[in-house]
């Protein structure tokens, strides 16, 4: 399932930077306010760990300012795109009595 790839491959990456900046999983938990068990199965990619414990390992790695970027509306290609074909090829303009709203 993607979904569940896409977990795994957080934890990993998260494992990753955690060793990268030479904090083990204790110290971790402890600037998440969480518990060591937590870490680790966010670090396996489990389901059912709180965003809270993510959006805090985000700031811990300084990488906050990437959550508001998940769903940026100007981004979003397909939304876009979506949009796009809904535009009219011709517009007209509005006849007596039907102003615009």
């Amino acid at each position: 399932m993607p979904v569940d790839r896409a977990l795994k491959k957080l934890g990993a990456d998260l494992s990753l930077a955690r060793r990268r900046c030479s904090l083990t999983q204790a110290m971790l938990a402890e600037r998440l306010g969480t518990s060591v068990t937590t870490v680790r199965r966010m670090e396996e990619g489990c389901r059912g760990t709180a965003l809270q414990y993510l959006e805090r390992a985000l700031q811990v790695f300084g990488e906050l300012d990437k959550l508001g970027d998940l769903l940026d509306t100007a981004q979003d290609t397909i939304g876009l795109m979506l949009m796009d074909e809904r535009v009219p090829v011709r517009v007209r303009k509005p006849r007596q009595g039907q102003g615009i709203l």
